[in-house]
């Protein structure tokens, strides 16, 4: 399964954690997570992920896109990364990954998101 594949996945292990559904309760935005060349965007409202649409949006708004590559996000989703892989900002640290656009939302709820972007793990990984 390629990091694409399993970041699609994550509408169905968001709808099965409660307490990040609750955290994220009064959160609101339409945001871009870039798995390698691949774009998704995501439309949270209230904490629930509204919308997840794969591939490029022409002239879609977004307030915030976190960008990783293929590496980055298969390393970040192990069941235990490995330091330097663990966390969002280590993974800007070493330059495998970006954040750009207005990034309040994104620090406003950075837990959310942290644990938004930590939901592959509970997948199976590859082999």
């Amino acid at each position: 399964m390629t990091p694409a594949d399993r970041f699609a996945k994550l509408p169905a292990l968001l709808a099965d954690d409660a307490d990040l559904l609750r955290r994220g309760r009064w959160l609101t935005v339409e945001c871009r997570i870039d798995i390698g060349a691949e774009p998704f965007h995501l439309t949270l409202e209230d904490g629930v992920l509204a919308s997840l649409e794969r591939g490029p949006r022409l002239m879609r708004s977004t307030a915030f896109t976190v960008r990783g590559t293929e590496e980055a996000w298969r390393c970040h989703w192990k069941e235990m990364p490995e330091p330097g892989w663990h966390d969002l900002f280590a993974l800007t640290k070493r330059g495998a990954a970006s954040l750009e656009g207005d990034l309040r939302p994104l620090l406003q709820n950075l837990q959310y998101f942290k644990d938004l972007l930590a939901l592959p793990r509970r997948l199976p990984e590859a082999s």
